[in-house]
């Protein structure tokens, strides 16, 4: 009789703790709505991780992963998915990972998930990136390859933004590869500066409001005129 009580007690138990947790996901379901249509990113957050206690789920975890990426919480945003790689991870996980690390200055790391997006879906954008990248850490080679690309594969309806300026600005995406191969051109060889500055001219021709490439081009010839000077 007694074993009998306390099966009935147990089951009891867990339909309470079942009903309880139905609840709160109805109630948290609710809540990511309501935060959703308020535009409120931390309630956002907040919403799916109870949502994700409470039901674990691997497309919830990337969402709050990427919002905290978007939010610049990028140690958040890895702590959440994860640094190491699996070949079943989504686009969106390898993105917010490939962001976060960029932001973070791990270029290296960053390059390797930029390469894991290429590799899945090549595009001028991701090779942008990727150049970008490969320019900051020494590799001009590489840099070289993804430039190609993007000039072959960028439609003149692309854009880049820009934040060096306290406003930010678009430029054409192809004007933004042509200021990446000047760079890459100067690096190469900075006894002929003409050729980096004849294709700065080609990419603010078609971007006069480019102001990286404007910065570049009086970098360059700065040092094109110092150059020039007679030694004393």
């Amino acid at each position: 009789m007694k074993q009998i009580i306390t099966a009935v007690v147990l089951l009891f138990a867990l339909s309470i703790s079942a009903q309880t947790k139905s609840d709160l996901l109805t109630h948290y379901e609710a809540f990511y709505k309501q935060m959703k249509s308020q535009g409120d990113t931390q309630g956002i957050i907040n919403a799916i991780t109870h949502l994700n206690v409470l039901a674990p789920n691997e497309a919830r975890k990337d969402t709050l992963a990427y919002l905290y990426v978007n939010s610049k919480q990028n140690m958040q945003a890895l702590r959440t998915i994860g640094l190491d790689t699996k070949d079943t991870d989504s686009d969106m996980a390898v993105q917010v990972r490939a962001l976060a690390l960029k932001d973070l200055g791990d270029l290296k790391r960053a390059i390797a998930q930029f390469e894991i997006l290429n590799k899945r879906a090549p595009n001028a954008f991701l090779a942008y990136e990727l150049a970008d990248l490969k320019i900051q850490t020494g590799d001009k080679a590489g840099a070289g390859t993804n430039i190609e690309y993007g000039l072959t594969n960028a439609k003149d309806d692309m854009k880049y933004a820009f934040y060096e300026r306290q406003q930010p600005y678009e430029v054409s995406l192809k004007a933004a590869f042509l200021h990446l191969k000047a760079l890459v051109q100067y690096n190469n060889d900075q006894t002929n500066p003409d050729a980096a500055l004849v294709l700065i001219n080609e990419a603010l021709a078609i971007a006069p409001n480019f102001n990286l490439a404007s910065l570049s081009k009086q970098a360059i010839e700065a040092r094109k005129a110092e150059a020039a000077e007679p030694k004393k």
